[in-house]
């Protein structure tokens, strides 16, 4: 065996292997060494000699994740004001109920103002003459998208026509109110999709004030806010495929970055991420806001908020030759090798080593390919 590829030796002469353990903890891999006996049994006393077995080479996709701590919760922020006068609210929903498109939002005087979706308020009275606009247009949408209109037969445009009369008092007449075919304020309340109740601020029994808040909502958007050291920045974009550690701390859920801030701010070492490090005063780094939209809205359950961690993509290595770290053998010139078997020859061969991910590290060397078994600790 030539000098560079002689394996580290113990004490007494007898040569063993120093097996690296690689530990992935704040985004840093450390290395560290144990000494195990690759050949023959212990003797005069000495430690226990480790089992040995072989694993094969794979040809294999590796990534490195960095993690950041966020918060699961609802994206979006939702303000319902009163514009329906009366004498009392008759009926309110509870915190965390979710109202869809055309359903009872609040009651006044035991008549339900339901939810329609758009970005417009309700600001006049809607009737034959009116006249045109993008409110009236809104108004249309929902009525074809709740059924009560055609949409080959009312066209949805800026125009107030028999049509839309005729199809608003349709619906007036499913949900009890009166069918005059007019729509005026507080008869309705608008939101950009569903929401979810997140508290009210109306008292069953109170006289309602138009202009005054009632409901406090979000959208029914699951979604993880976390504060993204600057440093980490370079690593995410809007679009990129990330996972969220949900707050069992074990299941995990696919999500997607939504957005990341553009606006610092200073962070506290509470708050830092375990890839962010510390700027050279030891203060922690400033964060942006990193969002992330989750694909099962139905992920981490119906808390508004829990504790989650985002783990990021920092390094990828596609298509590359892999080990398990505990193969890989640390040699007296420096550098690792690794024991290939072959039948009953046994052999070191110097790799060059790459990305380190989980318990495999990317590895290359003469005469290594994908099924090549290499020496490695029995479990």
């Amino acid at each position: 065996m030539s000098a560079e590829l002689q394996a580290v030796p113990r004490r007494g002469g007898r040569r063993t292997a120093t097996v690296v353990g690689i530990v992935l903890a704040a985004g840093a891999l450390v290395a560290g060494g144990i000494v195990a006996g690759r050949h023959g049994g212990g003797g005069d006393g000495g430690a226990p000699v480790a089992q040995l077995t072989t694993a094969e080479v794979v040809r294999t996709d590796l990534t490195s994740t960095t993690q950041v701590p966020g918060t699961l919760g609802f994206a979006g922020a939702v303000t319902v004001i009163g514009q329906t006068a009366g004498a009392q609210f008759t009926w309110l929903p509870t915190p965390g109920a979710v109202i869809r498109r055309g359903k009872r939002l609040y009651e006044v005087d035991g008549r339900a103002v339901p939810l329609l979706f758009g970005q417009r308020p309700e600001w006049r009275t809607l009737s034959n003459g009116v006249l045109p606009g993008p409110d009236v247009a809104q108004l249309e949408a929902n009525l074809v998208r709740l059924g009560y209109a055609d949409g080959s037969l009312l066209t949805i445009d800026r125009h107030f026509t028999w049509q839309t009369a005729a199809a608003l008092r349709r619906w007036q007449t499913a949900r009890g109110a009166t069918a005059t075919g007019t729509l005026a304020p507080g008869d309705v309340v608008y939101a950009p999709g569903p929401v979810r109740v997140k508290t009210v601020a109306a008292k069953l029994g109170s006289t309602p004030q138009p202009g005054q808040p009632l409901i406090d909502a979000t959208t029914t958007v699951r979604q993880v806010s976390a504060p993204l050291p600057v440093t980490l920045q370079h690593l995410v974009h809007e679009g990129d495929a990330v996972s969220v550690t949900l707050p069992d701390g074990s299941s995990t859920a696919r999500g997607v970055v939504a957005a990341v801030g553009h606006v610092a701010s200073a962070a506290s070492s509470g708050n830092q991420g375990q890839g962010g490090g510390q700027s050279p005063g030891g203060e922690a780094p400033a964060t942006v806001t990193l969002r992330v939209r989750l694909f099962n809205p139905r992920a981490g359950g119906a808390v508004d908020a829990a504790p989650v961690t985002v783990n990021i993509t920092s390094e990828r290595a596609r298509h590359v030759l892999a080990v398990p770290v505990s193969a890989l053998v640390a040699l007296a010139g420096g550098g690792y090798a690794v024991e290939v078997i072959d039948g009953s020859a046994r052999r070191l061969v110097s790799v060059q080593t790459g990305l380190f991910a989980n318990t495999r590290v990317q590895v290359s060397g003469a005469g290594l390919s994908s099924g090549t078994r290499v020496q490695v600790p029995a479990p």
